[in-house]
Formats: C-alpha cells, structure tokens, sequence
C-alpha cells in the first residue's frame, strides 16, 4: 500500500509517499481502507522536530491520526466492528495518512448516515480538542466568550460548540471570514493591533471566558482583558498558560470515540458544520501541508488515499 513517510527531521521536502507493506490487524483491531484523513498543525510541528521532547519521532515515521472508511478485515477478539461497516475514528499510531490503517476498535464509531468522508474524516483532533476548550472555561447564557483563530480547524467548531451552550461569543479571524461568522451568531473582531479595545467594543468591555486556539500572545491577551485564569484555555502556548495559571484542557481531554460519536451526529443533522477548506490526493501531501503551514486557512484541510 502507499503511506506518507519522513525519515528525518524538516521542512514539508522531507515528506515521501511510499509503498510499504499493508498491515494485518492483532487481537482488538481491524483493517480500515481509508477514505479521508485529515491533517493537523501538530502533525507539521512533529515533523520539523518542534515537539520532538514531548513526542519525539522513531524514523521512518508515518503521520496522521484522524481517519474515515470502510472496514475490510477483523482481527480475534473484535467487538462492535465488522467487515464492511462505514466508519470514523483516530489511531494513535501515527498511521492514518495511508491506504490502509489497523485501528483498535474502541477508537472507531459507526458513520452516521449523510455524514460526507471528508467531514467524517477530519473531525477527531479538531472536534474533540474544541469540544475539550469548551468544557475546560465552561460557558452558558449571559456569558461573554473570546475565540482566537475563531475561523480555523479548531476554532470555526470550537465558536460553534460555545454557542450551543447559549454563550456570546466573539470570534478573532480575518474579515474575510466575518460573513461565515456571522452567519453563525458569532461576533466578528478583526485581529491584530488594537484587538483588545476592538473586542471591548464589541462586548461592552466584559470577557467571561478565552479559548485560544492560535498562540502568539493570546493568553496574555485574555488576562488583560480581566478573565479569570481557571477561564482562559489554550492549545498551543503551554508556555504562556503556565506562566499565568491558565487551562490547557484541549489537549486530549475529550479524545474519545465517545465524543467523536457525539459530534459525527451533530454534524449528520446539520446542527454542527465543519468547514473543509480543501481535499488533496494523498500524493500531494506536500502541498496539502504547505498550504495548512500558512495559518491562514478556514477549516479543515483532507487527504483522500
């Protein structure tokens, strides 16, 4: 089968699509035929050894853990899964970006009926990592919650999921996605010089809750504009949250099949929308990750094997 390969350390150069040998599923597993993957900005730190420290690399290294498709061979001792079943989950094995992809079955769930590959296969980092900053600063009717990167894989779920909970929410993202916010009962603040007295504006100077999902000064931001430590989340600036007591919940916390399941049918009724950006040919993997290290994309990015 073919499988995305580094073999060291770098830029997007030292990505490979390979042909390596189609793996067999043990006790608990099944054989998945991948159908869409999504990409992660982890994934791009992981492979330019930035988090080489917390989860360094064993070369060659495959990448990817969300993952959509159909079922083609149970291992001994499988529960819930079959052969022939449609289904979206995650692998911890650094393995999805693939043709193929063994998974343990408590990390599967069924694919809800009217559920696009592309949404299935995308939604585990970003679903259950916004899902997670929702829950850490806890919002709910009369509460006032910031969203940086608010246009994002994270962020455009993470408004979403706040707003559910019957929060004011104000998202952080360029103007040119303003109208998709809105859209959405989020209120929309440009980022950039001047955002604190932009948000103040916006929410007549009273920030609840911060749920960062960029980086770059956002913590330091949500403590300016008085919110409580215990009720400023980030995923990306542990450093910063350190510093000031700030949560860093989203990482992991709800990465079940659980709250995956949960998603996929909030999605499947439309009562969820996950924005896809883009879809590349996993042989393009290159220019899948070149275009997500820009930072500036809306939604989320899919490889289709």
């Amino acid at each position: 089968m073919k499988a995305v390969r580094f073999h060291e350390y770098g830029g997007i150069e030292v990505l490979r699509v390979e042909e390596v040998e189609r793996p067999v599923p043990g006790p608990g597993q099944v054989l998945v035929e991948v159908r869409a993957a999504g990409i992660q900005p982890g994934e791009a730190m992981i492979r330019q050894g930035a988090r080489h420290g917390r989860w360094p690399a064993t070369f060659p290294s495959g990448q990817g853990s969300d993952l959509a498709g159909l079922v083609v061979e149970v291992g001994p001792e499988v529960r819930g899964v079959a052969v022939g079943d449609e289904v979206l989950g995650f692998t911890h094995r650094r393995a999805s970006h693939a043709e193929f992809v063994v998974v343990d079955d408590v990390q599967l769930t069924p694919l809800p009926e009217g559920l696009s590959w592309e949404v299935a296969g995308s939604l585990y980092v970003a679903g259950t990592t916004a899902y997670a900053t929702v829950f850490a600063v806890d919002p709910g009717p009369g509460d006032t919650v910031v969203v940086s990167g608010a246009a994002g894989g994270v962020g455009s779920l993470a408004v979403q999921l706040a707003r559910r909970r019957g929060a004011t929410v104000i998202g952080l993202a360029s103007e040119r996605n303003h109208a998709w916010l809105r859209d959405r009962g989020v209120v929309p603040v440009a980022y950039g010089e001047g955002v604190a007295e932009r948000i103040r504006r916006a929410c007549g100077g009273n920030v609840d809750a911060f749920i960062d999902t960029y980086g770059d000064g956002y913590v330091e931001l949500a403590v300016e504009l008085g919110v409580r430590p215990q009720r400023i989340v980030t995923i990306r600036d542990w450093q910063a949250a350190a510093k000031v007591g700030a949560r860093t919940d989203g990482e992991g916390a709800a990465a079940c099949a659980v709250v995956l399941g949960e998603l996929a049918r909030l999605a499947a009724r439309g009562e969820l929308e996950v924005p896809i950006a883009r879809t590349y040919p996993l042989e393009q993997v290159r220019e899948a990750f070149r275009e997500l290290e820009r930072r500036h994309t809306h939604g989320k990015i899919v490889l289709r094997p």
